[in-house]
């Protein structure tokens, strides 16, 4: 039995078995059918249920004529993502911020919780950027079908019908290495900051570990704007008018 936060436990507690049926009629064979539900994935409820306690918060105290803190830190949120994927992608691009928003703001808490003792960082988890990483994926290439058909397809080909046999293995070679550098990149950050924040917390409890607490707040943030900048990039060439 792996070790579980206090968070795992409660909720295998109470959903193990229905969890473990949910996998069994997918025919997924849980490692440990007593507590189907990782820490990563107790961690992902939390995070999810965090962030929608916090738009309904932010949602029922909306205002025009005195807007409190918690608004005027999601306005300036979302101008800053609206403003970078106007940039970037260009006009037409308001319709992609709530999905940008919603990735970056899962990145980010998922990447900071770890820092509340008693919790993990979930990104710190392979699977979990890679998830983030194929919705990425999916996402733009969805878009990129969606803005210009079958067209889409053509950049696979390249600029002459005759390096196409060339070409196609190439172009899907690199956008599947898209998810490998988007998974890799935020998980062994996330990781490595982990791991270095634990190892000098326990040998050093008082005052230096609170520089390295402040470098991982900064490699957090860091790495979720890395992967929302990307994406945002990979939507633009998606939606780019020559496709």
């Amino acid at each position: 039995m792996p070790e579980q936060l206090w968070i795992t436990q409660f909720l295998n507690s109470f959903l193990a078995g229905p969890v473990t049926a949910l996998l069994r009629s997918l025919h997924i064979e849980p490692h440990h059918p007593q507590a189907p539900i990782t820490n990563s994935v107790a961690m992902q409820i939390l995070v999810v249920a965090f962030l929608v306690l916090v738009f309904a918060i932010v949602r029922s105290r909306l205002s025009v004529d005195s807007p409190r803190a918690l608004q005027h830190i999601f306005e300036g949120a979302q101008g800053f993502v609206e403003g970078q994927s106007h940039e970037i992608i260009g006009a037409h691009s308001e319709g992609f911020t709530p999905f940008l928003m919603a990735l970056g703001l899962f990145i980010l808490i998922s990447n900071l919780i770890g820092l509340i003792p008693g919790f993990e960082s979930p990104t710190a988890v392979s699977t979990v950027p890679l998830g983030c990483a194929i919705c990425a994926f999916i996402y733009y290439n969805y878009h990129g079908l969606k803005h210009s058909g079958l067209a889409y397809f053509k950049h696979f080909v390249g600029p002459l019908p005759a390096l196409a046999p060339l070409m196609i293995p190439i172009e899907i070679i690199s956008h599947l290495a898209r998810v490998m550098s988007l998974t890799i990149r935020l998980y062994a950050n996330m990781f490595a900051g982990d791991m270095v924040t634990l190892a000098f917390f326990s040998l050093i409890p008082l005052l230096l570990p609170v520089g390295f607490l402040g470098l991982h707040i900064f490699v957090s943030f860091l790495q979720a704007y890395i992967f929302l900048l990307l994406t945002t990039v990979y939507l633009s060439g998606a939606v780019a008018e020559e496709h």
